[in-house]
């Protein structure tokens, strides 16, 4: 069911305090390192101030442990906000209670300082979500990456609002609309690319997918446990023996629908002065798995193009350093290139479409990375649920 927009509230004359985020990447030199998430928001900005509005945007960035950090102030969020506004006026101000000053005319727009600098977010409590209240008339969640967690400015906050003064923005709306569809009427054959570290982190997903996919390919870390599952050599690649045990109750689960990466680009240190070569199906002892090989790569690659929707989450390789970056590079361009609808999860596979400068070419990338996760896994999401359907 859909839920209530701010296309659903009259919002003229009213100030709304709206969760964003702009947990954006920054550069050593503490500038932003991309603005995607910035940009993100804007549709639901623009909208709000064309009707009238005024709004108080709240934000994390980093995790500064509950007390000020010079480094992840968010000055140089705001200036680049108000760069992309142009016309607002968008002034950067603490998260006190606020003053009489600050209930500013339609058409302002007010961020507040990072919310982790006060420790009662991260722990949901009760006190400072009523400092955050104060702030506006109306709550708007537009924060899809957060709404897994039980923070104070996405599940305390929101119950303070009536029902009817509760609503999400347009950015969650997207993300809603994109993955109700994965789930529930996907166009087919549908095909799932999963990477990453661990399995743990993935196994709702691949429990939730199977049942609508027709080829789950794995890589990245997460395949070293299903390859030892399997019985194949590992090397010295990080294995989780926890989940073995799972991995193998999934493989005969799966049966031909699970693929493993036939080789592998391997390396005697996890690093990228390291020496390196291309193995088969195992991996010897005393060496790394880093990436998936070229044989793995066009068998990936021709499972998109045959796919009609196509659904990405997690590095297949160690794609930060270049002599890894192979498998990764090729799976984004592969789903760039393809006919299906293609949707790809946040994190880190976001990170990677936006350095490989593909973010236009994907039908959609999602601005979480454990909220999309958990979405498709469970369907909804806490801070979710608060919202009413429209």
């Amino acid at each position: 069911m859909a839920k209530k927009t701010i296309r659903d509230l009259q919002i003229s004359g009213k100030r709304l305090l709206v969760r964003v985020d702009f947990n954006v990447a920054l550069r050593e030199d503490g500038r932003l390192a991309h603005d995607r998430r910035i940009r993100a928001a804007l549709p639901t900005i623009r909208h709000c101030l064309e009707r009238g509005a005024s709004l108080v945007l709240m934000t994390h960035l980093g995790r500064p442990g509950g007390r000020y950090n010079s480094k992840l102030g968010l000055t140089g969020v705001a200036h680049r906000l108000q760069e992309l506004l142009r016309d607002a006026a968008v002034e950067l101000v603490d998260g006190d209670v606020p003053r009489t000053a600050d209930c500013r005319k339609p058409g302002d727009v007010l961020l507040l300082e990072n919310l982790r600098f006060d420790p009662g977010e991260m722990s949901g409590d009760e006190q400072f979500a009523h400092r955050l209240r104060e702030w506006g008339d109306i709550y708007v969640n537009d924060a899809f990456a957060t709404c897994h967690r039980k923070h104070a400015s996405v599940f305390a906050v929101p119950k303070l609002f009536s029902q009817t003064s509760r609503a999400i923005g347009l950015l969650v709306e997207q993300e809603l609309c994109a993955l109700d569809g994965l789930l529930q009427s996907p166009r087919q054959p549908l095909v799932a690319i999963l990477g990453g570290a661990k399995v743990a982190d993935k196994i709702g997903v691949i429990q939730t997918l199977l049942d609508r996919v027709q080829k789950l390919l794995i890589g990245g870390a997460m395949a070293f446990t299903f390859m030892k599952a399997r019985g194949l050599g590992t090397g010295l690649s990080k294995i989780e023996d926890d989940r073995l045990a799972l991995a193998c109750r999934v493989i005969d689960q799966a049966g031909d629908k699970l693929v493993l990466p036939q080789d592998h680009v391997v390396a005697r240190r996890p690093e990228a002065s390291a020496e390196t070569k291309v193995v088969e199906k195992n991996i010897p002892d005393g060496w790394y798995g880093l990436d998936i090989g070229p044989k793995t790569i066009e068998r990936y690659t021709a499972a998109i193009r045959g796919a009609a929707t196509a659904v990405w989450n997690g590095p297949l390789g160690k794609f930060e350093d270049e002599p890894f970056r192979r498998g990764t590079a090729s799976i984004v361009r592969a789903l760039a290139e393809s006919d299906a609808m293609t949707i790809v999860g946040g994190g880190a596979s976001g990170e990677a479409v936006e350095q490989f400068d593909l973010v236009e070419r994907i039908d959609h990338v999602s601005t979480g990375g454990g909220a999309f996760l958990k979405y498709l896994e469970q369907g909804t999401l806490p801070a979710l649920a608060l919202i009413d359907e429209s």
